[in-house]
């Protein structure tokens, strides 16, 4: 609930909360409210994660792994992995202690412990929830940014997704399956996801293949075996050889009966592609699915003085705005109220 005097929002402040509090509750079974409270600890160590001298950090172990070995160059910070490593092994402890089994990923991983296949110790399951963490602290909070202020900015595009939701309101209850049949709402965040990809996709080239020269005069180029192969998502997601004006955001090349539909083929795949495809991307889509559908069910989105066109940060290894997103909400006047 805003007030008159705080309708114009950071929405990537309010959705990192919002990513934040989902996470932890889904992956940790643990409550709670970084809108309310936004110095709790775990909040404080997604926000602050990302940095210039993170970003250095990775790409010299990447490019550099047996010397980032040798100088023992850490990627994460020792204080942010120590209070992680804390709170869960305490809630491991406290679970096998009293026999509580909640439905969150933390007790997928304890269920398995036995598993002679899987073989998953504690440090195991730290490390596991660790990296979930972060790898969709960012990019869920920074996809849902992109996603509303593309809705604010076209407002012929907000209103037929509202009409959308407003169907199905009326229509039946709010169920993950019911959600998932908004063909129109899916349509936006694909069409989101191809604008704003992660930069890269990284892969390890388990087959030596030689690829012919990109222009005429130059050399062709060996990708040997082992070598690491960053796919750059970006600019085949912005390439006009696959889609028809790319910069242009339009969802409805993402709806089953248009022409321009890729979204199935080889020339998108923001979550990656194959086997190694992110292990996070139903989560995702879920939780940006979810907080789309209640916010467009109960507020409009509009540009404010302070929104400005998109400039990307020079700090981040995802795709993230220089400052912020702002954006003025305001309730519906025929919005749902439903719990």
């Amino acid at each position: 609930q805003l007030s008159a005097d705080k309708s114009d929002v950071n929405m990537n402040d309010i959705f990192g909360r919002y990513t934040n509090d989902v996470i932890v509750l889904c992956m940790y079974g643990m409550k709670l409210n970084s809108i309310r409270d936004p110095t709790n600890k775990f909040y404080v160590c997604g926000k602050d994660h990302i940095s210039v001298i993170l970003i250095i950090k990775y790409i010299f172990i990447r490019a550099f792994s047996k010397l980032g070995r040798i100088l023992n160059i850490k990627l994460f910070n020792n204080q942010e992995m120590k209070y992680f490593e804390s709170r869960i092994k305490n809630e491991i402890i406290i679970r096998d202690a009293e026999h509580i089994s909640r439905p969150d990923m933390i007790q997928l991983m304890l269920d398995n412990r036995g598993n002679e296949e899987i073989q998953l110790d504690v440090d195991d399951i730290v490390a596991e929830a660790y990296a979930f963490y972060f790898a969709g602290f960012e990019t869920s909070s920074s996809v849902m940014s992109f996603i509303t202020y593309k809705i604010a900015i076209n407002p012929n595009i907000q209103i037929k997704l509202q009409q959308k939701i407003n169907e199905l309101w009326n229509e039946s209850d709010v169920t993950y399956e019911a959600v998932n049949k908004l063909k129109y709402l899916d349509a936006v965040i694909k069409e989101a996801l191809r604008l704003f990809s992660p930069s890269i996709m990284e892969r390890i080239c388990e087959k030596a293949y030689k690829l012919p020269p990109a222009l005429p005069g130059e050399k062709s180029l060996t990708i040997n075996k082992g070598m690491i192969i960053w796919v750059p998502l970006y600019a085949i997601h912005h390439d006009e050889k696959y889609y028809d004006n790319p910069e242009e955001f339009r969802p409805e090349r993402f709806l089953n009966n248009h022409q321009d539909n890729n979204y199935r083929s080889s020339f998108y795949f923001p979550f990656g592609l194959g086997s190694r495809m992110c292990i996070g991307r139903r989560f995702s889509l879920l939780m940006i699915k979810v907080v789309l559908f209640y916010l467009l069910a109960r507020c409009e989105l509009k540009q404010c003085a302070k929104t400005s066109s998109i400039k990307f940060s020079e700090k981040n290894l995802a795709m993230m705005p220089k400052d912020g997103f702002w954006l003025n909400i305001q309730d519906r006047n025929d919005k749902f109220d439903r719990d």
